[in-house]
């Protein structure tokens, strides 16, 4: 059976405590986490209609527009899977608090997947499902992983009884990322393949995808390399699809511009190598997408923005390739008030065929329930060697 123990606790759960005192702008104000404990636990509270669970957890945004495809994933779920209650998590503490400050829109509470896990506790459901809406195993899933999910599992506030942990046994599982194994970036290549603006756009010039990565050296679970097999999936499709990150070296908008002009280059990701070789790219012309669950501020800023020279939109323009970063051919914005052509970046929790792909993943953890798969915790689990 697999235990919750998990490695590098003592350095992860020292950065959690640390952020779950961030959750405002009085940092160091020990009253705020047992205040917005007690909001979340009122929500839970008045949603709660069964004994089943699915914690969805992101990244986060300050963006209207990324609310909104939350609301849309959210709502996508609770038509999926009836019968389970469905509630929405950030990650970034950040986030959470500039989203409280009222950062771009209007002040928007968001909460921390340990406040969800305690009020989901307290709530006495019995199966929980955590399904993380990060696109690689990276950073942010090691944390809900490897801390958030282990701390609930091994009861860190004192909230839960001995018989209701036992109860979870076998019953907590965690959905994974969009893009956790090969075949999954396979999958996704095929899906955004098939995307009437992703389809046109390729069929007249080059379509570049902005991931967000992680820095070499964090390569948590083989994450990264998930953006180099996506990408040879898509160039065997068509040779003029690219796949770039914001934070990864080898990767980077420069790279990007390198594998358009043409060459030979190695992939050294973590301990896998890829030798990959690009044809040089005659096309002047491109559409960019970020490829993230959500546009918030690396797509507008870091991929978007015409007032920054090193955003890849000024970059490609830079080196003659007339460029787009909105679009106007999108017709399933998930942003409220959005007008049919006119100016829109679609992320990927915007289309709904890869917001399947995520929900496929949560009926695998499902399936999970009840075996060998799922977690169990230290009052059930045998002691490790």
């Amino acid at each position: 059976m697999k235990t919750i123990k998990f490695l590098m606790a003592a350095a992860v759960a020292l950065m959690t405590a640390v952020s779950f005192t961030a959750c405002s702008s009085d940092d160091d104000n020990p009253s705020n986490y047992q205040r917005y404990q007690e909001e979340v636990n009122a929500m839970v509270k008045k949603q709660q209609t069964s004994k089943k669970a699915i914690l969805l957890v992101a990244f986060g945004s300050t963006w209207q527009q990324a609310y909104d495809t939350f609301d849309q994933v959210v709502s996508d779920y609770k038509a999926e899977f009836s019968g389970w209650d469905v509630y929405l998590s950030f990650s970034s503490i950040e986030c959470i608090n500039n989203a409280r400050a009222g950062e771009n829109v209007a002040p928007q509470s968001y909460y921390d997947p340990e406040h969800w896990l305690n009020a989901i506790g307290q709530a006495g459901y019995e199966q929980i499902v955590v399904q993380s809406l990060q696109v690689i195993p990276g950073e942010e899933y090691r944390n809900v992983r490897d801390s958030y999910v282990k701390n609930f599992m091994n009861n860190k506030n004192g909230n839960f009884t001995t018989s209701y942990l036992k109860s979870l046994d076998r019953n907590v599982v965690i959905g994974t990322p969009l893009m956790a194994e090969e075949e999954d970036a396979e999958a996704l290549a095929e899906v955004l393949n098939k995307e009437k603006d992703i389809k046109e756009a390729v069929a007249e010039g080059i379509v570049a995808f902005m991931g967000h990565g992680n820095p070499e050296g964090y390569d948590y679970y083989g994450g990264n390399i998930r953006y180099v097999q996506l990408e040879q999936y898509l160039r065997a499709i068509n040779e003029n699809y690219y796949v770039g990150t914001v934070d990864m070296d080898q990767t980077l908008v420069d790279n990007v511009l390198e594998h358009i002009s043409g060459g030979n280059f190695t992939y050294q990701v973590g301990t896998i190598t890829m030798d990959v070789t690009y044809n040089a790219n005659p096309t002047m012309k491109a559409q960019l997408y970020p490829l993230m669950s959500i546009a918030g501020d690396h797509a507008h800023n870091d991929m978007a923005d015409p007032d920054d020279d090193e955003s890849w939109f000024s970059k490609f323009n830079a080196v003659g390739i007339e460029t787009t970063a909105y679009e106007t051919t999108f017709t399933e914005a998930c942003l409220k008030g959005y007008t049919p052509g006119t100016g829109y970046i679609p992320a990927l929790g915007e289309r709904k065929a890869v917001r399947k792909l995520w929900m496929n993943h949560t009926h695998e953890a499902i399936d999970k329930l009840g075996t060998d798969e799922a977690l169990s915790t230290p009052t059930t689990a045998p002691d490790e060697e």
